[in-house]
């Protein structure tokens, strides 16, 4: 026999948090931010636009350090990615995210180089990813 909690069912998921993926990034606070730079979140998609919109909000919010804390991140995916020692997505959630940047060119950067990791093509992803490091780090 199941004893009853008075909730329905309905009432219960209506009332339960969404899982952190589906919140909005400006909504987090910073340290969740920062978490999420270090390690983002096992799910279906791109780890990398994971990374690439929390370090966009942080950047927008001033944080100091906040590039190295992302280049790292980033050259840590391409690594896993490139060993091809574990089985991370390539579905891009947001082919568009590279507009999220105020200058055009390291967008274009972003872009090709996500492009790269969809088409699982890490080496050219590499001289991308060397590329934008030196225009974020300027």
């Amino acid at each position: 026999m199941q004893q009853s909690t008075g909730w329905q069912s309905s009432e219960r998921e209506s009332e339960a948090p969404p899982p952190p993926e589906r919140i909005p990034v400006a909504e987090l606070d910073t340290r969740s931010l920062m978490r999420m730079l270090r390690r983002p979140s096992e799910s279906d998609h791109m780890p990398e636009s994971e990374i690439w919109r929390a370090y966009q909000e942080l950047s927008r919010r001033g944080e100091p350090q906040v590039t190295e804390l992302f280049l790292r991140s980033l050259k840590g995916l391409h690594r896993r990615r490139a060993v091809g020692a574990s089985d991370l997505p390539c579905a891009d959630p947001s082919p568009d995210e590279h507009r999220l940047v105020e200058d055009p060119y390291v967008g274009e950067l972003w872009k090709a180089y996500k492009r790269c990791i969809s088409q699982r093509r890490p080496g050219p992803a590499s001289a991308l990813l060397r590329d934008l490091e030196q225009q974020l780090v300027r």
